[in-house]
This record gives C-alpha cells, structure tokens and sequence, in this order.
C-alpha cells in the first residue's frame, strides 16, 4: 500500500545545497574547523552523502536553488502514546532523476540518527547562521516558563499567562520579554521558591535563538514542525515527543538506532530525498 504524505511545509536553497541534519549540532560545525556549507557543498558535488564530525551529523544533496521545495512526511502510530509520528521524510529536490541511474533503484547516502534536540531541513549556506541553545538572543527577546509543584502558589503572586504547548495546557510564563526583563523574573521566581519551599519550582529561560524559535514554532502543529528564517533562508525544524524519542530512537547512533537516507524518483520522475524510519517492534525490544 503506499505511504500516505502530509505536506510539512517548503524551503528555500539557493546555494542549490540542502541539508538535513541534526538541529541540536548544527551551530558545532563551524566549532569543529570546518563550517558546515564547506563539506555539504563538497558532499553535493558527487551527488549528495553523509557528513560526519564528533557528534555532529547531516545529509548533504543538490537541489534546485529557484524556487520553494516542498517537505512532506509520511506518519505511523508511536509506541509512546498512539499518536502520529514521523514514519518518512520525504524532501522534493527539484531536480529531474538522472538519465544515467535506473529509476526503480533508490540510491543510498548514509543513514542518520533521530536527534533528542530535533532535526533541522534547509539550505547549507544559511544554515552556517544557525544559532543553537546556549547562543544569544537573535532580537534581545526571551521567554520564561514555571511550571512544578508550586506553581499555582507563584501564578498567585507573580502572574503569568498559561501558554499552549503541543494539545497541552503548557506552564505559566511570559512571552517576547527583553532578555534582562526575562532573567530578573526568572530570579525572583527562584528566589521565592528557595525561601518558602526550597524546590518544587521549576524556572526556564529561552533566548530567542533559532533553536528555541524552531521549537516554539511548532507548537501548534501535530507533528512538532516549525518553519522559520534562518541566514535569509526558509527552515524547517522539526522536534520529537521525548516519551516516542526514549520508547523508539533512544540511544541514536550508539545503540545503533539509526535510519536510511536515500535518492529516489518520484512518480513524474522528479528527485526526492527519503529519511525512512521503520515502524516501531516490540519485539526488538
């Protein structure tokens, strides 16, 4: 039976190299001597493959630099809680198949590991400005987040709006707040708790890096996917629940939970690039 395709969304790559890797290691490339547009455009030269470097991992392609190209993904029941999850990505290049490599054959580029942080699609030049977790804020705004025990007890004192996060009511916070707002309210909420109780409060501050962008971005979609700009370029992010990440992929390429990447040619003769992660067995466990 074949798969059936929810659209995700579209990229831009006008460096006419695309990237698929690993969103909580993107910013890592540059650190490891090398930035990352370097290798994946070296990778795409030959027709795409798997780059590589400490923890650092992605799949580099050729793809059509003139126009959006759209991402689409097919799903399968987690083992977590019964709802959707990604089961196949599947990446239009924009490209036609080459008339030297047979059709019915899909050409194997390496596999890669389901990220804990989330995986990132986009173009290899723009994403060599990815800013991950621990970077400062892209516009010296901030979110905070508490949530915990205690956390009626502070929405009492110190206000907060819920805010929705994935179908769920979400913990208290603020919104968009300037980075040194965000951090004195985050203080006087620990402080709070440190004196009356001790713990039972927890306290987040997220910068508005692309990391934590992506991610608040898909908060609202069912798949976890985000769409945001990044050096100029479309991305897409795209985050997993972390009770189907520990029940399916756990461990990632360690305990060799890793997936196949691969070129193939869709119905109209079109390259597609499909990350294929097979439905969950029991039985493996």
């Amino acid at each position: 039976m074949a798969a059936t395709f929810v659209d995700l969304g579209t990229v831009t790559v006008p460096s006419g190299v695309l990237v698929l890797g690993k969103a909580g290691w993107i910013d890592y490339w540059r650190e490891l001597g090398q930035p990352l547009s370097d290798r994946a455009r070296a990778a795409a030269a030959s027709g795409g493959g798997h780059l590589r470097d400490w923890l650092c991992e992605a799949v580099a392609v050729p793809a059509a630099d003139n126009r959006p190209l759209r991402v689409r993904a097919s799903t399968s029941p987690s083992p977590f809680d019964d709802e959707s999850a990604i089961a196949m990505l599947e990446i239009e290049l924009g490209l036609p198949w080459p008339d030297t490599l047979d059709r019915s054959l899909p050409v194997r580029l390496g596999d890669l590991p389901v990220d804990r942080c989330g995986m990132v699609v986009g173009d290899a030049v723009g994403l060599d400005a990815w800013t991950g977790m621990d970077a400062e804020s892209a516009d010296g705004l901030a979110d905070v987040f508490y949530w915990g025990l205690h956390a009626d007890d502070a929405h009492a004192l110190f206000g907060g709006e819920r805010i929705p996060q994935y179908d769920e009511v979400g913990p208290h916070g603020w919104l968009d707040l300037p980075v040194a707002e965000a951090a004195a309210r985050a203080a006087e909420l620990t402080a709070w708790c440190d004196h009356l109780h001790g713990k039972g409060l927890m306290v987040s501050i997220d910068k508005h890096t692309d990391f934590h962008r992506f991610r608040r971005a898909g908060w609202s979609h069912p798949l976890r996917v985000g769409a945001i700009e990044v050096g100029g370029h479309q991305v897409l992010g795209i985050e997993w629940d972390q009770g189907d990440h520990s029940m399916r992929h756990r461990g990632e390429r360690d305990a060799g939970q890793v997936y196949p990447v691969t070129l193939e040619a869709d119905e109209a003769g079109e390259t597609v690039m499909r990350w294929t992660i097979p439905p969950y067995d029991d039985e493996d466990e």
